[in-house]
Order: C-alpha cells, then sequence, then structure tokens
C-alpha cells in the first residue's frame, strides 16, 4: 500500500507543476489534462503499474476531451 502512496502524491505532484502552467489554455484543453491526470492516477492506484497509469491516463483525456466540448 505504501508503494501506491507514493506514486499517488508523485503523480498529484506533477498534477500541480502541470496544471499551474495552464493560464492560456482553452476550457477544453484543460479538461482534457484534467481528464488525463485522474485517469493516470486511477491508472497507477489501480495496481496497473506504468501500463495502467499510461492507458488511465489516456482514456481518461478522451473523455476529459469528449466532456468539455
Amino acid at each position: 500500500m505504501k508503494t501506491i502512496q507514493k506514486y499517488s502524491v508523485g503523480v498529484l505532484a506533477a498534477a500541480l507543476v502541470v496544471l499551474s502552467g495552464c493560464a492560456g489554455m482553452t476550457h477544453q484543453e484543460k479538461g482534457t489534462a484534467a481528464g488525463a491526470v485522474i485517469g493516470g492516477v486511477v491508472g497507477s492506484a489501480s495496481g496497473g503499474g506504468v501500463l495502467g497509469t499510461a492507458a488511465g491516463a489516456a482514456v481518461g483525456g478522451v473523455i476529459g476531451h469528449e466532456v468539455t466540448k
């Protein structure tokens, strides 16, 4: 469980750094980025490793993009 917590903290810290630079992004781009971050965290927390994190980020990005159309 501690490994998941370490990865989650790292992903959240990276998300804060990335999302803090979103001032010039459109609403849809922000939705895509937020979806990718949330999907990556969920994929990582589900125990999927690197592949699960990447797949979660991809699916989350697509969902975030479509929701903010």
